[in-house]
């Protein structure tokens, strides 16, 4: 009888998926083709805060990402409070928009790796990470722009001071998030000339 059940309910949720993807006018791939291709760098937010539970799905996302080894060496620093938000925009000259964004999570790196070596790939890994904030934001009709940090040591070392970081940890960069009033148009970037097969 229990096994009954399950069938149905599993059958009922493909179902609800199916006409999901039917009614939204194409497959999942098609849904996650269109949401790379509407990401873009929002830099104009709204005060109206983003909730815990998008926060928490950015961050599942975030952590979804390829990691070299499987080492996860991605760090967050979520910051909500409006005086530190504005604290950080004089630190980080290309972070201005903090000023008005009610969101901004810090992607960093742990630094460590085995055997008292320097991690040689946590900055593709958080590269990585990031991006994953960045098409998670898109999905949850949030604006976020990728703003550099590291390697520019004159910004990640007051910005790392600035949040506490330990000494093997390193600022990527911050993620200003909020809500946006939708003038932001994505940018077509294909450009075929880019493209060499087997060889340059």
């Amino acid at each position: 009888m229990k096994n009954r059940i399950l069938l149905i309910v599993l059958a009922a949720l493909t179902l609800t998926t199916m006409n999901s993807c039917t009614n939204s006018g194409g497959s999942p791939a098609d849904a996650v083709l269109e949401n790379i291709h509407n990401r873009k760098s929002v830099r104009q937010f709204t005060s109206e805060p983003v909730s815990d539970e998008n926060i928490e799905t950015m961050l599942r996302a975030a952590m979804a990402a390829p990691t070299a080894v499987n080492y996860q060496p991605w760090r967050f620093v979520v910051v909500t409070e409006r005086e530190r938000l504005d604290a950080m925009a004089e630190i980080l000259p290309y972070a201005k928009m903090l000023k008005q964004a009610p969101l901004a999570i810090v992607v960093c790196g742990e630094t460590a790796w085995f055997e008292g070596k320097e991690n040689p790939y946590w900055q593709q890994d958080c590269s990585a990470a990031t991006q994953n904030i960045l098409l998670a934001a898109e999905a949850l009709g949030l604006g976020a722009v990728w703003t550099g940090v590291y390697p520019n040591m004159e910004l990640a070392r007051p910005l790392g001071e600035f949040l506490g970081l330990p000494a093997d940890v390193q600022p990527l960069c911050t993620i200003p998030i909020g809500h946006h009033d939708g003038s932001t148009q994505p940018r077509d970037k294909w450009k075929p000339e880019n493209i060499h097969y087997n060889k340059w």
